[in-house]
Order: C-alpha cells, then structure tokens, then sequence
C-alpha cells in the first residue's frame, strides 16, 4: 500500500482551525487508516516552516507523498472533493 504524506498549516487555535484539522483526521481515519502520515503545523508557532513552503493563507494543506505535491487552501469539509484535488480518489477504494 502506498504511503501518503500530508502537511496541515493552521494559525492557532480558531474555530476555522479546529474545523480544518477535524475534517482532516475524519478523512484520513476513515479512507486510509494507517497508511498517513500527517503533519499539523501552526504558523505562530513554527513561522520558518510557513515561510518555506510560502504559505500565505490558511487551511493550507499540502500532499507531499505520492508525488505529485498538491496544495488546497480553504474548506476542507467536502471529502470527496478534496480527495479529488490531491488525487487520492483511487487510493481512498
């Protein structure tokens, strides 16, 4: 099975925030169980990750593995269509 890696660049503590990461997890709990590695990242605390990524807006999330990288900024509650985005429709079966 393939490995995915995901990257979740929040700002603190916000309801926007919250709701993002638990959108996040419920996807990745129910698709691929053990088979993500994810990354909650919040840019107050970790700043030089947020600039190196060039994160300019958050929810940010990043799809680093498999290849290629994606990025979704914004809503995260629509699962399928954020399976669509990162291309992971097939691997969520």
């Amino acid at each position: 099975m393939e490995k995915i890696e995901l990257t979740l660049y929040i700002i603190g503590e916000t309801p926007r925030s919250k709701k993002a990461v638990r959108e996040l997890k419920t996807l990745c709990e129910g698709k691929f169980k053990d088979r993500v590695a994810l990354e909650i990242i919040d840019v107050l605390e970790r700043p030089d990750l947020a600039m190196e990524e060039r994160i300019i807006a958050t929810p940010t999330l990043i799809k680093k593995l498999p290849a290629p990288i994606i990025r979704i900024i914004g809503d995260l509650s629509d699962k399928e269509k954020v399976l669509l985005k990162l291309d992971l429709v097939l691997l969520g079966k």
